[in-house]
């Protein structure tokens, strides 16, 4: 479980590539958990369409599946680099679990959220909190997903996110009855962090503190 902090999208994603493309069998699973500064960001299949007006936000094509997506800081980021053929995990199944966890963790915050058929994520009264973005090589996973805390939802009214012209997006500041403590999106993030490895069958997890980018 590796803690990142703020880091630019591109050096993590070269530096997920590498790792997934490097590991062997007894490679460990390892799950990163960060923020991105403000970026839009477009799928193998995605369509600059969906980009309406980017304005001074950087748009970079990246390998993950999924339409645009739009991250920046305030948003939790969580990178899953797991063997899921070791652990006996199809992707319809891993899917599931990660958007588990989030609905997990969300409940816990009085806050109740759903998915949707034939569209990954979580909605909460039909409004996206988090998304997915997948990728998986030779049975194993890297991209992940990330959840909206507390952080500037505007750049996501100049996109279609994730392909889908007007859908609406909510944060989790937005919906608590009190007002949030400064270290939310920390806080969230263990939390997060612990409900993936619970849900995905891990019994014990190793914390270190960055990554050699």
């Amino acid at each position: 479980m590796r803690r990142l902090g703020m880091q630019a999208y591109a050096p993590v994603a070269d530096a997920m590539r590498a790792y997934t493309e490097a590991r062997n069998a007894s490679s460990a699973d390892e799950i990163w958990l960060l923020e991105h500064p403000a970026i839009y960001t477009l799928g193998r299949a995605a369509r600059e369409s969906h980009v309406l007006t980017p304005g001074d936000i950087a748009l970079l094509r990246t390998d993950r599946g999924g339409q645009v997506s739009y991250h920046g800081p305030g948003q939790l980021v969580i990178y899953l680099l797991i063997d899921l053929g070791r652990r006996g995990l199809g992707v319809r199944n891993f899917v599931h679990d990660i958007e588990a966890a989030m609905i997990t963790v969300l409940s816990g915050l009085g806050i109740t959220a759903t998915r949707r058929e034939g569209a990954p994520g979580v909605y909460v009264d039909g409004r996206k909190i988090g998304a997915l973005g997948l990728r998986v090589r030779h049975g194993r996973s890297y991209h992940g997903l990330s959840l909206n805390v507390d952080m500037d939802l505007a750049p996501f009214t100049r996109i279609d996110p994730c392909g889908y012209p007007g859908l609406e997006v909510t944060q989790i500041v937005d919906l608590l009855d009190h007002k949030p403590p400064a270290t939310l999106l920390a806080e969230i993030g263990a939390q997060l962090a612990a409900a993936l490895t619970a849900q995905l069958g891990y019994n014990d997890a190793l914390y270190i503190d960055g990554l050699n980018l």
